[in-house]
């Protein structure tokens, strides 16, 4: 099976209506996807020091009625967990999430990884009732949009977990 592919995630970010990708550099994410991303104009790019201060510019972009994602690695989302729950599920504002799972084995499910960083990460979006998909080939491209959408249409928290680094433009793997 073939990783997905950046171009297809920046093609699902278009049709899920997505202005602002609010991001910090992730090892999983960049090649395939983060300097496409800053190389096009059609989606503004937001450049953050915090993952945790992402969420609250995702939740202010979407009061302003913009749609946003916030894009960061796994461990990241650890660390913006206290802020996630309060903005995102208790104050219900539609914060999308794209996570790199930095470290994952390929192959292997998030819940069977030997890292800890990894195999955590379905358990505390569980715990916070935080609806998630994973992305590891291209036959899983076609569930980014939808999971963006819901976000928006339930004004709950949405994360596509990204477990194979995606595919840079002519790339094959």
């Amino acid at each position: 099976m073939s990783a997905p592919r950046g171009s297809a995630i920046l093609a699902a970010l278009k049709t899920a209506g997505i202005e602002f990708v609010v991001a910090l550099p992730d090892i999983v994410t960049s090649d395939g996807l983060l300097w496409p991303l800053a190389r096009q104009n059609d989606i503004r790019l937001v450049r953050i020091c915090k993952e945790d201060e992402g969420i609250g510019i995702c939740a202010g972009l979407g009061f302003a009625g913009k749609r946003s994602i916030l894009m960061m690695q796994q461990t990241g989302l650890m660390d913006s967990v206290n802020a996630l729950r309060a903005v995102g599920v208790e104050y219900e504002q539609p914060i999308a999430m794209l996570v790199g799972l930095q470290g994952k084995e390929p192959g292997v499910l998030p819940s069977k990884s030997g890292k800890v960083s990894v195999s955590a990460i379905e358990p505390i979006l569980d715990a916070l009732g935080v609806d998630h998909v994973l992305v590891e080939t291209q036959d899983d491209e076609a569930k980014i949009a939808p999971a963006f959408e819901r976000a928006f249409k339930t004004s709950r928290p949405v994360c596509v977990l990204i477990g194979t680094p995606p595919l840079a433009d002519g790339a094959t793997k």
